[in-house]
């Protein structure tokens, strides 16, 4: 069986199983933003996903 590569890389999934993405449209032209969006970029955003799906993408982790 092997790791989707793409979702991988894109997705990281947590000690208690969580996945977590980053935020879409936080990559480059950040200087204007303020602090506080600049800071809510990087935070990542939970992502629900059945356990099937999980295995399939991701299958070692």
């Amino acid at each position: 069986m092997k790791t989707r590569k793409s979702v991988s890389k894109r997705l990281k999934i947590t000690k208690n199983g969580k996945i977590l993405a980053r935020k879409p449209g936080f990559n480059h032209f950040n200087a204007k933003q303020s602090r506080t969006k600049q800071l809510a970029g990087r935070k990542g955003k939970k992502i629900i996903m059945s356990n099937g799906l999980k295995s399939y993408m991701v299958p070692f982790n």
